[in-house]
């Protein structure tokens, strides 16, 4: 017994006819009678009887009508259901961003992406980068986004692939430096200053450009991510050096009400970033497809502000 013999049987069922059955199949008249003795032969009784020029169904073919049907529905919803995960139609995502970009953009972006589909089910995490991290290690999501700083892809559990673009300058609306096009470290010494925590590298690093022209650093706002950072900078209490990212994002939210504006730093400090994926968990069609544009988004918008986004 097979699917094709199945659907001849349930044709002819529905005809009452061998020869409208052929043309509804566009197959020949001995193909579907051999079609259907062949069945015949599988299950051990016969399923029409001739009387005159007639085929007359015996009773148990109304029985195993209502079974064969049901078998090639559920082939039918198989094959849908294939064919939408072949297209990254269907499925569930596991997913993690660090908590900057899981505020706004991540999300926005994975919502856009699976529109109305009610087929996609979606599990978001909103770590740490160390914890992103851990997570792609642990086998734990699909692909998570996080700080490419210390991030080595260990013993080959997960894999990396970095890219950076440069950091710029948020100021309160009415501060003397907006009136630059662009912020030389030496405007921001001494300066009242928010940033990430002392010992993240992205501060190290802020930390030593000042050093190296002999400037003072003055943070005064130590913060985990950036966008807390911007109330200080909003109510006019520091300015700061941030991540790109960080000023796309206040640039669509407008959390600020227009208090926040960025300018870029004259000075090379590129951010990196870092897009993981687990090495034991084989992606779905629809985690590929959503990496790939979540790259392609963050290449977007990172333009879209000019900061040379590429990878490392």
């Amino acid at each position: 017994m097979n699917l094709t013999q199945l659907k001849v049987f349930t044709e002819v069922m529905k005809t009452g006819s061998i020869s409208k059955t052929a043309v509804l199949l566009h197959r020949t008249q001995p193909a579907i009678s051999l079609s259907i003795r062949n069945l015949e032969d599988s299950i051990g009784f016969k399923l029409f009887e001739r009387q005159g020029r007639q085929l007359v169904a015996v009773p148990e073919a109304f029985y195993f009508m209502e079974e064969a049907q049901a078998i090639l529905k559920r082939v039918s919803t198989i094959e849908r259901t294939l064919h939408s995960m072949q297209n990254a139609e269907m499925g569930s995502l596991r997913i993690a961003a660090m908590p900057g970009p899981a505020t706004y953009l991540f999300p926005r972006f994975i919502s856009r992406s699976i529109g109305d589909n009610p087929h996609i089910k979606v599990t978001l995490f909103a770590h740490s980068s160390n914890q992103v991290h851990e997570l792609a290690a642990t086998q734990s999501i699909d692909f998570g986004f996080a700080d490419a700083a210390n991030l080595n892809g260990e013993a080959g559990q997960y894999s990396i692939e970095k890219f950076s673009a440069d950091c710029f300058v948020a100021l309160p609306q009415d501060h003397i430096l907006t009136r630059k096009k662009i912020i030389s470290i030496s405007d921001l010494d001494n300066l009242p200053m928010g940033g990430l925590m002392k010992q993240h590298i992205n501060t190290e690093r802020v930390n030593r450009l000042f050093d190296e022209q002999g400037l003072s650093f003055n943070q005064i706002v130590d913060s985990q991510t950036f966008l807390p950072a911007l109330q200080f900078v909003s109510a006019g209490q520091c300015v700061a050096i941030t991540d790109p990212l960080t000023a796309v994002t206040e640039m669509k939210m407008n959390s600020s009400h227009g208090k926040v504006v960025f300018r870029p730093l004259k000075e090379n400090l590129r951010y990196e970033y870092a897009v993981l994926s687990s090495n034991f968990r084989p992606l779905s069609k629809l985690a590929q497809k959503l990496k790939s544009d979540w790259q392609d988004e963050l290449n977007r918008l990172l333009n879209e502000i000019d900061a040379n986004p590429y990878p490392e």
